[in-house]
């Protein structure tokens, strides 16, 4: 996957695009896992009263790989958590204080790489937000719903030849994006007053002219500084 920076520089920002990333004419599926530890202290509504459930649950270890410490959620959702553990003031102040706590309590370690690190994710545990699209293959775009990616090709004969391109891969060519996997390290030290301290990066997959199109509609949706 390749990996675009977008121009956000604040937690309000990181939570447009997240909530924009889902939002447009183009989304095929989703795939939004987020952990019950980052879960409970978010205020997410029915999410994070779910996450008080499990982590109640002395049949789940919280410091463990059980799947059913993670759940599937909305973009909503998963804008709540990043707003609440990256923004400034009190209450997030007290969110990032109440996970480190759990997270020391439970054994479990903030690893020493610096926040996204590409390289070592494998290493990330638990991982906190895990959160990727998919978006439609050209052969399913409708000519006038659709028509501002297939403009986007300058010539039709362009857009063909992708469609075809497509179609012809083996196995079946799909178009994704995904967010960087949050742990504990990108929650607790991704910002400083609500101001993001790393860039944020978006890792695209497919026809690069359908998912720059794609990703500036984000930028436009998202309301984001264009210089």
């Amino acid at each position: 996957m390749i990996g675009v920076e977008l121009p956000v520089r604040t937690a309000d920002e990181a939570c447009r695009v997240i909530k924009a990333l889902g939002a447009h004419r183009y989304v095929a599926g989703r795939l939004l896992a987020v952990h019950a530890l980052a879960l409970e202290g978010a205020g997410a509504g029915e999410a994070s009263a779910w996450a008080e459930t499990v982590l109640a649950d002395r049949a789940i270890d919280p410091a463990s790989r059980d799947e059913r410490l993670v759940r599937a959620c909305t973009e909503a959702d998963v804008a709540a958590v990043v707003a609440r553990y990256w923004g400034a003031g009190d209450a997030s102040e007290r969110a990032r204080e109440a996970l480190a706590e759990r997270l020391d309590d439970l054994g479990l370690e903030v690893p020493d790489p610096e926040p996204f690190d590409e390289t070592r994710e494998d290493e990330v545990f638990p991982a906190l937000i895990d959160a990727g699209w998919e978006a439609l293959r050209l052969g399913e775009l409708d000519p006038e719903r659709h028509k501002g990616a297939i403009a986007a090709y300058g010539e039709f004969i362009a857009f063909e030849s992708a469609r075809f391109e497509e179609q012809e891969s083996m196995p079946p060519k799909a178009h994704l994006y995904e967010l960087p996997l949050f742990g504990p390290r990108e929650l607790l030290e991704g910002t400083r007053d609500g101001e993001l301290l790393h860039p944020f990066v978006v890792y695209l997959d497919g026809d690069e002219t359908y998912l720059d199109y794609v990703m500036r509609g984000v930028i436009r949706a998202a309301k984001l500084p264009t210089e």
